[in-house]
C-alpha cells in the first residue's frame, strides 16, 4: 500500500491527471447503476491515446471500431429502457481533456447505429459526446414490425433521451454541467437536430443540422416514386447509368455557366431548369440519346410529386444530381419500401409498386411527429440558440429544395423576413456537396472528420457554431474546400458558400479557383 502510494506521488502532473481520471472512469458505471433510473449500464472504461479499441457492429449495416485514437477518454455504454417493448442503446465518450462542453450526435437512413465516426470527432475537440442507436440494431426497418415503441424511439425519443442521460453523466464523472450544448448530425441526423430544435428547445445552446430527412413521410414516399418513374432495367422509361451520364453533362452545358463560370458546378440549381430534348434520338437510337419516352422519365425526376388532391408531397430533384443513380436503379428504395412494410402496413409482403393511395395511407399513420416539419422555432429563438443547416446542391438522396422549402416555411410562420431569421437560423447551400459530403464542389466544411478542411470558423461548421454561440459572431457564409485528390495532398480550389437565400457567382475576373474571385449576389 505504501509503495503504491508513493508511486502515485512521484507520477507527473499529467499522469496523475490521467491516472485519476482512469480511476474515476472504471467506477463509474457501479454510481451510475445506482443514480439513473430505467437503465442498464453495460460499462465504463478508461480509453488511454493509442490504445486500439475494439467495438464490433451491431448490425451488419452498422459501422465497428477497430482504431486507435490520439485522445484518452472514458467510454461509457447503456441501455435506456423506453417502453415495454422498446430500449436504447447508447454510448458516452468523455475526454481527459474537457473544454466543458457537451454535444450529441445524430444518426443516418433509418438510423440503427451508433455513429461513433462523430463521436470520436467531437471528443477530439473536446467535447464530452453521446449518440445512440436512434431505438434498435440496424439501418433497417424490420425493427418496426409491430412496435410502435421502436417507431416513438426513431421518430424523437431516442435522442432525447440520449440527451438526457449524457448530461447527466458527463455531470457525473466531471462533477459539474457543461457549460454549452451542442448537436451535430446530417440526413436523419438533420431532422433530428431540427427535431430537436422543435419539440425540445431547451436541449441545445448551438444545432449544427445538414441535409435534413423532414417532412419525412414526403422524403419516404418521394423515393419510393422513382421506381414508378424510372421503371425496371430494360423497361422503356429506365436510363441506363451511361444515359445518366450523359444526362448530367448535358445538365452542365445548360446550367453550369449560369454562375458565370464553367467548372463542372451548379452554383444554384433554381436557376436551371433543365431541358433533356436536346438529347433525343435523331432518327436511331444508340447508348448517348434519350428515346421520347426516356426524356419524359427525365422530366418527371425532376419535377414535384402531388398528391391524388393536388396537394404537394415532396419537391423536385435538383438538377446536378445525375452523377448517382441511387434513387434511380430500377429496384425500390429500400429505406422507404421498408417505411411502408413495418411502419404504415405491418406487412412485409408490400411489394414497392406504390400508388397515390399509399402515401395517403402514410400521411394517416401515427408515426409520434417523425416529420419534424413545423415552422414555429419560437423556442429556440426565446431561448437564444442558434442554428446552422446546410444542403449541398448536388445531394442525390434528399433534395435541396426542401430544405429552402422549410427555410420559407419558418419565415412565413413567424413572419420573420432573412435578416430577422438571421439571428438565430441561418442557411447555408453547398455547391457541389452531395449527401453529406463528397461530390464535384468545395464540400470539407468540418462537418465531419472526413469533412476537414481546417479548425478555424469560416471553414468548420463546429467552430462556427461554438463561436455563434459563445462569441456572438454569425457566419455570414462557409468557406468550402475542394482537394486534387481523397488524401488531401493539394487544394483544388475553394468556395463561400452563400447564406440562403444569397447565391454565389463568379466576379467575372480573377483567378476562378480563389474564393475571393467569388461574390453572393
Amino acid at each position: 500500500m505504501k509503495g503504491s502510494l508513493l508511486s502515485q506521488l512521484l507520477l507527473p502532473g499529467t499522469a496523475w491527471a490521467s491516472y485519476t481520471f482512469s480511476k474515476q472512469c472504471s467506477s463509474l458505471a457501479e454510481s451510475l447503476a445506482e443514480e439513473l433510473s430505467n437503465t442498464t449500464v453495460r460499462l465504463s472504461e478508461y480509453v488511454s491515446a493509442g490504445t486500439n479499441l475494439s467495438i464490433p457492429p451491431t448490425h451488419p449495416s452498422c459501422e465497428s471500431v477497430r482504431s486507435a485514437f490520439d485522445f484518452s477518454f472514458c467510454r461509457v455504454a447503456l441501455v435506456a429502457h423506453t417502453g415495454p417493448t422498446s430500449n436504447v442503446s447508447l454510448e458516452t465518450w468523455l475526454p481527459l481533456n474537457w473544454t466543458g462542453r457537451f454535444l450529441s450526435v445524430g444518426n443516418g437512413g433509418l438510423g440503427g447505429c451508433i455513429d461513433y465516426s462523430d463521436m470520436s470527432y467531437a471528443v477530439g475537440r473536446g467535447f464530452a459526446a453521446v449518440g445512440t442507436n436512434n431505438g434498435h440494431d440496424g439501418n433497417i426497418g424490420l425493427p418496426f414490425f409491430n412496435n410502435p415503441g421502436v417507431i416513438e424511439d426513431y421518430a424523437y425519443r431516442a435522442i432525447h433521451t440520449g440527451v438526457v442521460l449524457g448530461k447527466q453523466i458527463t455531470e457525473a464523472l466531471y462533477g459539474k454541467k457543461h457549460t454549452k450544448s451542442y448537436y451535430l448530425g446530417c440526413s436523419t441526423g438533420g431532422r433530428q437536430g431540427f427535431m430537436e430544435a422543435q419539440r425540445f428547445p431547451e436541449d441545445f445552446d448551438g444545432i449544427v443540422a445538414g441535409a435534413p430527412a423532414f417532412d419525412f413521410t414526403g422524403l419516404q414516399a418521394s423515393s419510393a416514386w422513382y421506381y414508378n418513374i424510372v421503371g425496371t432495367p430494360g423497361s422503356p422509361t429506365f436510363l441506363t447509368p451511361q444515359l445518366w451520364r450523359v444526362v448530367l453533362q448535358d445538365t452542365l452545358k445548360q446550367c453550369d455557366g449560369l454562375d458565370g463560370h464553367v467548372d463542372g458546378v451548379i452554383e444554384d440549381p433554381d436557376l436551371c431548369q433543365y431541358r433533356p430534348e436536346g438529347l433525343l434520338c435523331n432518327g436511331e437510337t444508340t447508348t448517348n440519346c434519350l428515346t421520347g419516352i426516356q426524356a419524359d422519365t427525365v422530366r418527371r425526376v425532376y419535377s414535384a410529386l402531388y398528391d391524388k388532391h393536388g396537394e404537394l408531397v415532396y419537391p423536385r430533384m435538383q438538377p446536378g444530381a445525375e452523377s448517382s443513380f441511387i434513387l434511380w436503379n430500377g429496384t425500390p428504395f429500400p429505406y422507404a419500401i421498408d417505411w411502408w412494410k413495418y411502419v404504415v402496413y405491418n406487412d412485409p409482403s408490400f411489394d414497392g409498386n406504390m400508388t397515390l393511395d399509399d402515401i395517403e395511407a402514410a400521411r394517416n399513420t401515427e408515426t409520434y411527429g417523425v416529420d419534424a416539419f413545423e415552422g414555429d422555432l419560437s423556442g429556440v429563438k426565446d431561448r437564444g440558440t442558434k442554428i446552422l443547416h446546410y444542403h449541398g446542391l448536388q445531394d442525390n438522396l434528399i433534395t435541396s429544395d426542401n430544405s429552402a422549402r422549410y427555410y420559407n416555411l419558418v419565415s412565413r410562420t413567424m413572419g420573420l423576413r432573412s435578416d430577422d431569421l438571421d439571428d438565430f437560423y441561418r442557411y447555408f447551400r453547398i455547391s457541389g456537396m452531395a449527401h453529406c459530403s463528397g461530390g464535384t464542389g468545395a464540400y470539407n466544411i468540418g462537418n465531419r472528420l472526413s469533412g476537414l478542411a481546417g479548425e478555424s470558423a469560416e471553414e468548420n461548421v463546429l467552430t462556427a457554431i461554438v463561436q455563434w454561440v459563445e462569441g456572438g459572431e454569425a457566419p455570414e457564409h462557409v468557406l468550402g474546400t475542394a482537394f486534387t485528390d481523397f488524401n488531401k495532398t493539394e487544394i483544388k480550389f475553394r468556395r463561400r458558400h452563400c447564406k440562403y437565400p444569397l447565391r454565389n457567382a463568379y466576379s467575372g475576373s480573377g483567378d476562378p479557383d480563389s474564393a475571393e474571385s467569388w461574390s453572393c449576389v
